[in-house]
């Protein structure tokens, strides 16, 4: 099973507000999904991004792959780093 770290969309026309989330890669972009890890609001200014630092490394611990945009999220707010750091120490 091949999972995937992605955007999920909500909100309403024209108004889009995301929901980072780990999910099997054959599911529809927005159908079925194993996990929430996080939000992504990118109308408001700056940017809103709340994302479980705990799930996050978890799942990448685990072999998921986040999408370009999930792993630039990631690397804004630190995580990849912590994840690559805790990668070197095991």
């Amino acid at each position: 099973m091949a999972v995937k770290m992605r955007l999920k969309r909500m909100g309403a026309k024209k108004a889009p507000f995301y929901r980072v989330v780990v999910a099997d890669s054959r599911y529809p972009r927005d159908g079925r999904f194993i996990e929430e890890i996080g939000t992504y609001n990118p109308l408001t200014n700056p940017i809103d991004v709340n994302i479980d630092e705990e799930k996050a490394i978890k799942w990448l611990k685990n072999g998921a792959q986040p999408t370009d945009t999930v792993k630039s999220l990631l690397k804004n707010s630190g995580i990849m780093s912590k994840f690559e750091e805790s990668k070197k120490n095991a």
